[in-house]
């Protein structure tokens, strides 16, 4: 990982955006995942000489809300799933769609391109319907999106790539051009 760190510092990524992935990633690909970036990161950080005021705070003034559609994807997932797992449903929107999503340190573009991202890589397929309308929404383009998946396929594997290109050409074929 810390090759990959330096790569996108190098590349033009900033410490802000770097912390901001982990933090994003840790509800995509799991807590223990973060954790090794996190120590890794923080290896690439002291190296660098890149401190805590390079850093997002912990706790920043939030992007504004789009309350329609946040109001009828909460609907829609208690609808679904509000009597199964309440307080997912709770923590769904509370801490996922509001407190992690709406950080400023890291574009809502790029949000959704690092969540499709860890979708694809962990073979989530029935997730990246969802969370590629929302990065398109975001500004991701048709191509770029193709480019995810073919840049995916050398690091998550052939499988991986594959299984997520009928999700990806369904919402290319519903979605307006």
């Amino acid at each position: 990982m810390q090759y990959y760190f330096n790569l996108a510092l190098d590349n033009g990524v900033n410490p802000r955006e770097i912390s901001e992935i982990i933090t994003h990633l840790a509800f995509y690909s799991g807590w223990a995942n973060a954790t090794s970036a996190v120590a890794a990161a923080k290896d690439v950080f002291a190296a660098r000489e890149i401190g805590a005021d390079q850093l997002p705070a912990a706790s920043p003034a939030l992007l504004p809300l789009d309350n329609d559609a946040e109001a009828k994807r909460a609907a829609n997932v208690e609808q679904v799933f509000g009597k199964v797992a309440p307080g997912l449903v709770q923590n769904t929107t509370e801490v996922l769609f509001r407190d992690l999503w709406l950080r400023p340190d890291l574009a809502p573009r790029d949000r959704s391109l690092v969540t499709v991202s860890a979708l694809i890589a962990s073979g989530q397929v029935a997730q990246i319907t969802y969370h590629l309308n929302r990065a398109m929404d975001n500004g991701l383009t048709q191509q770029q999106a193709g480019e995810v998946v073919t840049h995916l396929a050398f690091y998550a594997g052939w499988p991986n790539a594959f299984s997520a290109l009928p999700v990806l050409k369904d919402v290319f074929e519903k979605r307006p051009h």
